[in-house]
């Protein structure tokens, strides 16, 4: 039972339903990760000026992704055990909190949904070998740094690095990619949109995008290799472009608001794991 939940070729569908109960799981974690990571690095932050200032510490309680334990955001109420099941408690609830009937954000079953079925669907694609646990922790950190990207406007250095190293580390054995066309991948993304940064900068004398995005790019290629770089950046353009363009046509959002382009970046990425190479040959095939 275990050699066949841990080492299932793709297409098998037992793996992929027990990895879409995980997923709803780790969803769960992962709202706590993107409610609570800005909020501990401001308080870190605040903390360190305020030592450094010999004033009392703003923070001094412990706030971290353990404690203090969850809870409503309007009464306060502790959320018990039987509250925090993913989805099926939002269900039960109606959407409501237990204790002051305020609405829950519907963004709270949204991340686990989209976290499950993603689960479920990459064990069904590489299978519930090495390639698809590391697509799984792949997928997992982009999704966390999707949400606070599009919320905060920063990509931290906590997410992005340790995806980087990961898609190194698997790739020492040629996982995904050979390991030097992973450590070109990593070079060259965190170069192009370093470039594309100063270049911008120079011709306008604004900031178009955030060191996070360089390092997100460099971690993708480290994931990827360098080949799929274009890919990536053409997806996530593209698909950045027509949301912004959307926006200011139905929505009226001022031109001049910055949009975050991690969860286009996230997107693309993910979506290159999956197809990037049929993709590329496709296109290299037809251009030929």
């Amino acid at each position: 039972m275990v050699d066949l939940l841990l080492f299932s070729p793709p297409g098998m569908l037992w793996p992929s339903v027990v990895a879409c109960i995980l997923g709803l799981l780790i969803g769960s974690f992962l709202n706590v990760v993107i409610h609570r990571l800005p909020v501990m690095m401001q308080h870190e932050t605040d903390n360190y000026l305020a030592q450094e200032r010999d004033l009392p510490l703003p923070h001094p309680g412990r706030y971290d992704l353990v404690l203090p334990r969850s809870a409503c955001p309007h009464c306060g109420h502790t959320l018990s055990a039987l509250e925090n099941i993913p989805l099926f408690s939002y269900l039960v609830l109606r959407g409501k909190c237990s204790a002051c009937q305020a609405p829950i954000a519907l963004r709270y079953p949204l991340v686990e949904l989209i976290t499950g079925l993603v689960s479920g669907f990459l064990i069904w694609h590489f299978g519930s070998g090495v390639s698809g646990m590391a697509a799984l922790l792949f997928a997992w950190l982009l999704i966390a740094m999707s949400f606070i990207d599009a919320d905060t406007s920063l990509l931290p250095d906590v997410l992005t690095l340790p995806l980087l190293w990961l898609g190194l580390l698997f790739n020492l054995s040629g996982e995904f990619v050979p390991l030097p066309e992973a450590v070109i991948g990593a070079m060259a993304g965190y170069l192009i949109l370093w470039s594309i940064f100063w270049l911008f900068k120079f011709a306008t004398g604004k900031e178009g995008m955030g060191y996070g995005d360089f390092k997100l790019l460099a971690a993708l290629g480290a994931w990827m290799g360098w080949k799929m770089l274009p890919l990536i950046l053409l997806a996530s353009a593209g698909a950045g472009a027509i949301v912004g363009l959307s926006l200011m046509l139905f929505a009226r959002r001022d031109r001049e608001i910055p949009m975050p382009f991690g969860p286009y970046l996230a997107a693309a990425g993910l979506l290159s794991l999956l197809y990037g190479k049929p993709l590329v040959e496709a296109y290299l095939g037809s251009a030929i």
